[in-house]
């Protein structure tokens, strides 16, 4: 299984400002998997410590924090010497906050250790009542795997390269074999175990049973993190998101999690799936006009899960409904692909990425981001019908350069405006700067 977040993981080791790394992410996207194999692979060996139900780690952590009193144990419990051949790796860290607070002491005093922290992002958010090492550390976040690294998981390296080409078009005879492909991610998703098991026995009932059983392991964590009251409340708001995504108008409405609530009532709940990692956020900007974040309207967002393969868990979708024919581009009101849309900008670091709507309501872009020319209008259409007068109505009044229309179709070049297939979502920030010419 190839991921991108090593490549990552490379370029902090060879850093000259290197610092001890934390690495989130949701619950279950492979961030154990992902350092085990950067360091079987970039380092002599690896010092691996899990620290979740490890009392003697907890003592250890409870005592002084500096290098040179805790690297004897640690090379006791981990069964390796630790030295700058070796990568130092403190996995479930969240369940010995101390442990978090060493890394300041590590970064000060023996700065040469490779070593990379990973846990759960609400433990590590919350950290006890330990200091956080701020400005001690590095960050990097891992995402479910991409549609291109799903592709991978199935020994398509080559389609794979294909798809990342500076010339796009090119891929359009591979548009029948990788739309096929697309149809299974959005059943499957990325969530790596469910990925594997896929790539294995090509079951979607075993698929099925996998999400459910990630799912199960969200539900344990909200009353695992959270007070009684918030855990119902967090509840109540995930279970929510599908609906919410689902409507034509997918602006979310306090008013659906529960009748007459209020955002007051469920801001901090919102907070805490994002601190999770568990959804993303897409704000409006109430004009469309750069810099973007100056119009950030705080109060109108679009709430989507993290992945897409999960929404269809939530939301009991039929392998039928969604990898045969065309029915999942036309169905749903188009909340299966503006799901993907957004986990894949997100998990390919699209600068910027927002909505924006008129304050009537009666025109919106999906979502809109900006490049050196202003901003540009991305739009996510159902099936093949590209036609959307608030499309073509906002490039006129907004003199727009670029626009990006992501749909069914084949890749193609208008004037100004470029129609990416959903498979190639990837492909806006290769066009940010491109001149459209017919």
């Amino acid at each position: 299984m190839k991921r991108e977040i090593i490549h990552k993981l490379k370029n902090w080791k060879n850093s000259p400002s290197r610092k001890p790394l934390i690495l989130t992410g949701a619950r279950q996207v492979g961030k154990t998997w992902a350092i085990k194999e950067f360091g079987k692979t970039q380092f002599k060996n690896t010092a691996y410590i899990m620290f979740e139900k490890n009392e003697n780690m907890r003592k250890l952590f409870d005592g002084s924090l500096l290098p040179k009193d805790l690297l004897p144990f640690l090379q006791a419990e981990s069964g390796e010497m630790i030295t700058t051949d070796t990568l130092l790796i403190f996995d479930e860290v969240q369940a010995v906050p101390n442990a978090l607070t060493s890394l300041k002491f590590f970064q000060e005093q023996m700065p040469e250790l490779h070593i990379v922290a990973s846990g759960s992002a609400l433990g590590i958010a919350m950290h006890g009542n330990s200091p956080f090492p701020v400005g001690k550390v590095d960050r990097l976040q891992l995402y479910p795997m991409t549609f291109t690294e799903f592709l991978q998981a199935f020994g398509e390296n080559h389609l794979a390269e294909l798809q990342q080409n500076q010339e796009p078009e090119k891929i359009n005879i591979f548009h029948e074999k990788l739309d096929k492909y697309l149809k299974q991610y959005f059943f499957v998703g990325g969530m790596p175990e469910v990925v594997a098991e896929y790539a294995e026995h090509r079951d979607f009932s075993k698929v099925r049973k996998i999400q459910n059983k990630i799912l199960q392991d969200y539900y344990f964590d909200f009353t695992k993190y959270a007070t009684p009251l918030l855990a119902t409340k967090i509840r109540m708001l995930w279970n929510s998101i599908p609906q919410q995504i689902a409507r034509e108008n997918k602006k979310f409405i306090y008013g659906a999690v529960k009748s007459g609530a209020r955002a007051r009532d469920f801001e901090t709940t919102i907070q805490w799936l994002l601190d999770s990692f568990m959804i993303h956020k897409i704000n409006r900007v109430s004009e469309p006009q750069s810099p973007l974040k100056f119009y950030e309207d705080f109060g109108a967002f679009k709430l989507f899960l993290s992945d897409v393969g999960l929404l269809g868990a939530m939301s009991n979708t039929l392998p039928r409904q969604i990898v045969e024919g065309n029915s999942i581009y036309a169905e749903f009101n188009g909340a299966m692909g503006e799901q993907f849309v957004c986990q894949e900008l997100i998990a390919n670091e699209l600068p910027t990425l927002f909505y924006w709507s008129r304050d009537d309501a009666k025109q919106e872009i999906d979502f809109i981001t900006e490049n050196e020319q202003g901003v540009v209008p991305i739009e996510v259409k159902s099936g093949t019908n590209l036609k959307t007068h608030s499309f073509k109505e906002f490039m006129k009044d907004n003199n727009s350069q670029l626009g990006i229309k992501i749909s069914a179709l084949p890749y193609k070049e208008n004037e100004k405006v470029i129609n990416l297939p959903l498979y190639n979502t990837l492909q806006i920030k290769n066009n940010f700067n491109k001149t459209v010419i017919i």
